[in-house]
């Protein structure tokens, strides 16, 4: 990562990972704790330089450019805002030269933000000081498990938002839904609509006015719910779109909201299966398939159900129910 000193000028080489980024964008990385605001300001009063020369935010930077930073000053924040992540590695699934695949663990935000100091992206470069880039490719809610992309070089991390953006990956993900699922297959093309809750939650709705969101869902196995007293169902959902809580409002509007499910789930559903053992929300990102956008090799990384999420089917089975399924 970047070492500046907030106080003095500096003058930084870009590298390769980092080319091709626009000016601000890049600022705005490196400037932790700066307002975007500032940032605007000072490129536009020319006391940021790029190659000795005034610059644009929108300039693009190339390998090589040398970028003039002139002393900026970050606002006060309290001791907990000002806490350093700590240093953690993650369940890794897969790693190469541009790519790092972890299996995410619930209850841990991807990054920080919204009242989280600092998430897995934060604890990662803590853990990796000598890492030049590291980037996440997309993102997964906080009490989702699963498979997690983080890009180690700019390069890579464009690509993979070019198959993202294009729906090329397959992902799969496995939810546990509270009710019956009406179809072996279904289709669900529902819009959503995003906005901001009472308490100032992020939030999602079914709105025709909403971006098109696409979920293909797959009934795995149907259950019982112990102390519940209604049905349940088991479910591979694959994204065709990558909305925010897409899985969670399309299961929802079937009226089969995801159990444990605190935003989008029956409260009291909910509490009766924390008794029984069902401790999070049971959505996890299963499978990842797709061309290797820096290599053109077909890859395919998977993450197996935690420990928790196959105890708790197996608690209201009379079967080794993960085993027997096709996952």
């Amino acid at each position: 990562m970047v070492s500046i000193s907030k106080d003095l000028v500096n003058f930084l080489t870009i590298a390769d990972e980092d080319a091709g980024q626009r000016l601000d964008n890049y600022l705005i990385k490196i400037l932790k704790g700066v307002p975007k605001s500032h940032i605007q300001r000072i490129i536009r009063a020319g006391e940021v330089r790029v190659n000795k020369k005034r610059a644009q935010a929108t300039t693009r930077l190339q390998d090589g450019d040398v970028v003039r930073i002139p002393p900026v000053r970050v606002a006060e924040r309290s001791q907990t805002t000002l806490q350093a992540a700590p240093a953690k590695e993650f369940d890794i699934v897969h790693e190469d030269e541009w790519l790092l695949v972890i299996n995410k663990p619930s209850g841990v935000a991807v990054h920080g933000g919204s009242g989280v100091n600092f998430g897995v992206i934060e604890q990662l470069r803590q853990a990796r000081p000598e890492a030049r880039y590291l980037e996440l490719v997309h993102r997964l809610d906080k009490d989702t498990s699963g498979l997690l992309m983080i890009a180690k070089k700019r390069s890579c991390l464009v690509k993979l938002h070019e198959l993202l953006r294009d729906h090329h990956p397959y992902k799969s993900y496995i939810a546990l839904g509270v009710g019956v699922w009406p179809d072996k297959v279904r289709h669900v093309k529902l819009p959503l609509f995003k906005y901001t809750g009472a308490q100032g939650e992020k939030m999602v709705r079914v709105a025709e006015d909403g971006q098109f969101a696409h979920t293909v869902f797959e009934v795995l196995k149907p259950f019982t719910l112990p102390n519940a007293l209604q049905a349940a169902t088991l479910v591979r959902a694959v994204l065709k779109t990558g909305r925010t809580h897409q899985i969670r409002v399309h299961m929802q509007a079937q009226h089969c909201p995801i159990a444990g499910d605190e935003r989008y789930g029956d409260y009291e559903v909910n509490k009766k299966l924390a008794k029984a053992g069902l401790k999070r929300m049971f959505l996890h990102a299963h499978q990842l398939k797709f061309t290797h956008p820096m290599t053109d090799e077909p890859v395919q990384f998977t993450a197996p159900l935690p420990k928790a999420l196959t105890q708790f089917l197996e608690s209201i089975s009379d079967e080794k129910t993960v085993s027997s399924l096709n996952l």
